[in-house]
């Protein structure tokens, strides 16, 4: 029987279990452990027959480690798992500090004869591959963008982080032609002041290039819905003949897709040389389980 990929899953948040339920549904995988802050105190029941500890060092035999934590942790516990020689994959999604990221990662993960996949959720991640491919089918055009709407986890965790917050919810509006309108829920600490929370939502990376409202609301959890969704489109030319276009539409549930996403690319982790990659550079097919020829027969 083929040796199982052993992965630990990183931070056990709305990702973390659904990554789990990614993993056992895998006949490939098999958990090697969970890393929660609380390690193993108030363990919820579905994780009683797996390690849990508050350090990945403490696992044994990781092959992979499933970054689910906030974006802005990322590049510390991946450049952590890395120096132990585990591969990692994560779903780092603020897109203008990609190119950063990847660089930072590819040197530690050479250097430690490991393999990092960045920003591996749905966007960025499989959504890039499909801009990727329509952009191949018509190299001259326009590609857009069009998220939700739905909730950003990504957003609804920096809001989160902000002082005085207890609770947050990010949603996003599509307005057509990759432009959106950020509509923000916050649950206050008590004395907090909405208006300075307010300005430092608007500040904030995530929010600064977007149309951004902000509301105070008394119970953030009685408005979450973790569903979103995504319409990309490319209209360009294909050699010289012009007025191509293409479409992909999908209605997800954001975390479990995510999920799922990045249980695919640790998967592929394995199959790749050392340093660090993006989605858009890795064969598709590495994403399956199972055997190549029979792949190709089925899908080409």
């Amino acid at each position: 029987m083929e040796k199982k990929i052993r992965a630990a899953i990183v931070g056990y948040g709305n990702i973390g279990r659904y990554a789990l339920e990614a993993i056992e549904a895998a006949a490939d995988f098999e958990c090697a452990g969970v890393v929660r802050r609380a390690g193993a105190e108030n363990l919820p029941s579905e994780l009683a027959a797996y390690p849990v500890v508050k350090d990945i060092a403490e696992l044994k035999d990781v092959d992979v480690a499933i970054l689910a934590t906030p974006t802005r942790k990322v590049e510390e516990y991946a450049k952590k798992c890395l120096a132990l020689g585990i591969n990692t994959v994560d779903s780092f999604d603020i897109h203008t500090k990609i190119v950063d990221l990847r660089r930072s990662l590819d040197a530690e993960a050479k250097k430690h004869g490991a393999v990092s996949v960045v920003s591996a959720g749905w966007d960025p991640g499989s959504d890039s591959v499909v801009r990727t491919l329509m952009q191949s089918l018509a190299p001259e055009g326009v590609s857009y963008t069009n998220f939700g709407p739905g909730r950003s986890m990504g957003h609804s965790v920096a809001v989160r982080a902000i002082e005085g917050v207890r609770d947050a919810l990010s949603m996003t509006i599509p307005l057509g032609t990759s432009i959106h309108r950020r509509m923000v829920y916050v649950e206050l600490e008590e004395g907090a002041d909405f208006k300075a929370v307010e300005a430092a939502i608007k500040a904030d990376a995530y929010f600064v290039n977007d149309e951004t409202h902000v509301q105070q609301v008394p119970c953030v959890a009685e408005l979450n819905d973790v569903g979103h969704g995504v319409n990309l489109t490319r209209k360009g030319v294909s050699g010289k003949t012009h007025n191509q276009l293409f479409e992909f539409n999908m209605k997800i549930n954001n975390p479990a897709l995510t999920a799922q996403v990045l249980v695919n690319v640790a998967r592929a982790s394995m199959k790749q040389q050392p340093g660090a990659y993006t989605m858009i550079e890795i064969p598709v097919i590495d994403y399956l389980p199972g055997d190549r020829e029979t792949l190709i027969a089925h899908l080409v």
